[in-house]
């Protein structure tokens, strides 16, 4: 215990890993190759070391102490595994919650028809749970939200359950439907009082809710999200205690239902950057306890870049961003199931959601430990990065009057369309690349009856105000695949390789991928002598794209005596961007696939040119 390991090791300066990696580079540029341009507005360095933390005061507090960025439990990371459970027939809810209940489930979503709410329904989709153990949280028409917490309470005490004691939420979020269905609805919110009033008995119930998770499923950037969330919240805040509600009994009320993207490190960051900002705001009320101040997260895995095609994938994003949620210390998980995207998920699919978890906690022990992610330099920086990002953002809603008004004019949707467009248009260029769509799409997979679900956030039609645009990243692409497949005839890409070994394979494996994702049937090759066989071989494998693959220097030769040879029988693309491309298309070729092209445009407009 005396002797101190490593000590015969000098530790190098900061200065002496820069130079080493700039020899490394080989002349390369160091803020090109090594630095990352964050979408949230600052850079992300390759390393970070002790001195990089030396200003950032939120590092010395420790777990479950004021502003909360360690979380707000001091013994363990114990989080609620939460399933959701719409509900038509409560005897069939029922019987759904008691049987999940006995498989790992220690939270439940229960999103009850409005219409339908009464003593001797709760009773019937109650039955048997024992609210004490369990955390119960429910979701209904807004004007019906009072009407519930009443029936709950009245039921409980009913039953002699230790009011004190249980747990659960009821998801009254006005705004959220503002945003989903552009209905102005923001008279409901003064009901808020109401509704706090009459869970007064249960004070472990949270009622006004936050559900940003709506604006992650729309595309959001992690710091709208963050700095959005922090607006909706403290909207809430003012307006209830402009309503006379204590301030303390109002924050104590409130709930975020976050989503969580698949990256990694930067959402752990975000639910720590939440922490210690919302505790700051409601600071600013004189709540009589600074456990006032903790926010209570529920993180929902997004929705946002789930896929149809190759849905297995979608495991892998839910259970890196059920990760992030657990290791930045959220107080319950929801995993979206895999195949959501397309069908209401299945009781398979329910059933790998639930065990992501578990495995979360039962083999990797993530529940044991309070932030371990504490003390790290790269996400002690993101999380002081990513907070200023998202107080700069909270701060210029609160200056245009607040966050009711900026969704009310519409500012907040189009903000959060804007992003979404832009992460389309950046899928479509592969600069954001979607695993198994558009890049490393599986070549042979068809959709086998599978169409997209439409979205239906909330009852009603939609009214005049902008709302939120939740086309998911892969939609476009999904679309294009699908109209390839109902075409009928499945087109045949055929990849003539020829020339220099390394390059010509380099580039079919490109050209693959790049047209595979449209639904084609892609035939790679070893290799042909000439482009005469190569031509031959394309037409008896009845080929409807002919894609030449060589080395730039090479193209000069062999670009233009196979397209005259294929003389029309077949679409021709030349893979690449070679220097010769202008005599090229002189010569009257056109089409061209490299790291540069829009992917989606360019397979939209070979659809087009295929005839469908």
């Amino acid at each position: 215990m005396k002797e101190k390991l490593f000590s015969e090791f000098q530790a190098p300066t900061t200065q002496e890993w820069l130079d080493k990696i700039q020899v490394d580079l080989k002349g390369a540029d160091f803020q090109k190759r090594m630095v990352w341009k964050t979408n949230e507005g600052f850079d992300v360095q390759p390393f970070y070391r002790r001195e990089d933390l030396a200003d950032l005061k939120a590092v010395n507090s420790l777990p479950g102490e004021f502003p909360f960025v360690r979380g707000n439990k001091t013994d363990n990371n114990l989080w609620f595994v939460r399933q959701e459970i719409n509900v038509e027939c409560p005897k069939a809810a029922n019987e759904k919650a008691l049987d999940i209940l006995n498989k790992g489930v220690d939270s439940i979503g229960f999103k009850v028809p409005g219409k339908s709410i009464s003593k001797e329904f709760v009773a019937e989709l109650l039955e048997g749970i024992m609210p004490q153990y369990v955390e119960l949280n429910f979701s209904t028409c807004q004007r019906h939200c009072v009407e519930l917490a009443k029936v709950l309470v009245e039921y409980f005490k009913e039953k002699n359950y230790p009011l004190a004691d249980l747990k659960g939420s009821i998801n009254f979020d006005p705004i959220a439907k503002i945003l989903c269905k552009g209905t102005d609805t923001s008279a409901l919110i003064a009901e808020g009082k109401a509704l706090i009033e009459a869970l007064a008995e249960l004070p472990g119930y949270k009622c006004i809710s936050v559900n940003s998770v709506a604006l992650n499923n729309a595309g959001a950037y992690i710091y709208q999200e963050l700095g959005y969330a922090l607006a909706w919240g403290a909207e809430y805040l003012n307006m209830l205690t402009e309503a006379g509600v204590d301030a303390t009994a109002a924050a104590k009320r409130i709930k975020f239902n976050m989503g969580v993207s698949d990256n990694y490190f930067m959402e752990i960051a975000k639910f720590r950057a939440a922490r210690m900002l919302w505790a700051q705001i409601v600071k600013q009320y004189e709540p009589k306890c600074d456990c006032a101040c903790k926010m209570h997260v529920c993180a929902f895995t997004s929705e946002y870049n789930q896929t149809i095609f190759d849905s297995y994938v979608n495991l892998l994003r839910s259970q890196t961003e059920a990760m992030s949620a657990a290791l930045a210390n959220v107080d319950s998980i929801v995993v979206t199931p895999f195949d959501k995207p397309y069908e209401v998920p299945t009781e398979f699919a329910e059933r790998i959601a639930r065990n992501q978890q578990l495995l979360l906690k039962e083999e990797a022990h993530f529940d044991k430990l309070v932030d371990v992610a504490g003390g790290s330099y790269t996400i002690e920086h993101l999380t002081d990065a990513i907070a200023k990002e998202g107080w700069k953002l909270f701060l210029a809603v609160e200056n245009a009057s607040g966050f009711l008004a900026e969704v009310l004019n519409g500012n907040i949707q189009n903000a959060v369309n804007a992003s979404n467009d832009k992460r389309h248009a950046d899928a479509a260029k592969r600069k954001e690349f979607i695993l198994g769509t558009n890049q490393f799409p599986n070549f042979t997979e068809v959709s086998e009856g599978k169409e997209p679900v439409q979205c239906a956030c909330a009852c009603g039609p939609k009214g005049e105000i902008a709302t939120l645009n939740k086309a998911r990243l892969a939609s476009e692409f999904e679309s294009l695949r699908l109209s390839t497949e109902k075409a009928g005839k499945q087109p045949v890409a055929f990849m003539l390789t020829i020339g220099n070994l390394a390059m010509r394979q380099a580039r079919a494996q490109f050209s693959c991928n790049f047209l595979a994702a449209a639904g084609y049937k892609v035939v790679d090759n070893l290799g042909f002598k000439t482009v005469e066989e190569g031509v031959d071989a394309a037409m008896a494998a009845g080929a409807d794209i002919v894609v030449i693959c060589s080395s730039d220097d090479e193209y000069a030769e062999y670009a233009i005596p196979a397209f005259q040879y294929l003389n029309g029988r077949a679409m021709y693309v030349v893979a690449g961007a070679p220097a010769c491309a202008e005599d090229l298309k002189a010569a009257g070729i056109e089409n061209f696939i490299n790291v540069k092209s829009n992917q989606l445009e360019t397979l939209k407009a070979y659809n087009a040119k295929l005839g469908i």
